[in-house]
């Protein structure tokens, strides 16, 4: 499973102006965990021969809930808060996936191996936060200075 990386800032700039994608494909949404811009579009499509149904829920922005048939073209939304939205189909209880809506363009998903990279942080002082589905929410601070790569481990662990 992946987990989501991301500073804190009070660096805002505007959302990129291309959408990100959000594909059901094989009875499964193809990206577990989707992080995108506020205001930024996600298009979301059915590569599947059957229909599916996509289905966030949302606690601060707007809950939507809405069928997409075999064949039919992708649709777009956005959200204009930030927010962790859990997403859900409500035809295929096992598909479940993450949208991960942020003001800051700095933010990564971690690879199988647990690898992030947060390029481009100006210098400044930023609290890292990792953030695990099942594990929760870990966060550092720290300073960075011009031209300076900086290891970070978070470390998680399962509640027994």
């Amino acid at each position: 499973m992946s987990s989501f990386i991301y500073p804190r800032a009070k660096q805002r700039s505007p959302a990129p102006a291309a959408p990100v994608n959000f594909d059901q494909q094989n009875c499964r949404y193809a990206t577990h965990v989707l992080a995108f811009r506020t205001g930024q579009d996600v298009n979301i499509s059915n590569s599947d021969p059957f229909s599916h149904n996509i289905h966030p829920i949302p606690k601060t922005n707007r809950e939507w809930n809405r069928i997409q048939p075999a064949g039919t073209p992708p649709f777009s939304y956005s959200y204009d808060k930030e927010e962790f939205i859990p997403v859900k189909c409500n035809i295929h209880a096992w598909m479940q996936a993450y949208f991960v809506v942020l003001k800051t363009g700095h933010f990564a998903v971690t690879g199988q191996d647990g690898e992030f990279r947060l390029p481009e942080l100006r210098p400044g002082k930023y609290t890292v936060t990792a953030w695990h589905e099942t594990y929760g929410t870990q966060s550092q601070d720290i300073s960075i200075t011009g031209g300076e790569s900086r290891a970070i481990n978070f470390v998680f662990k399962a509640a027994r």
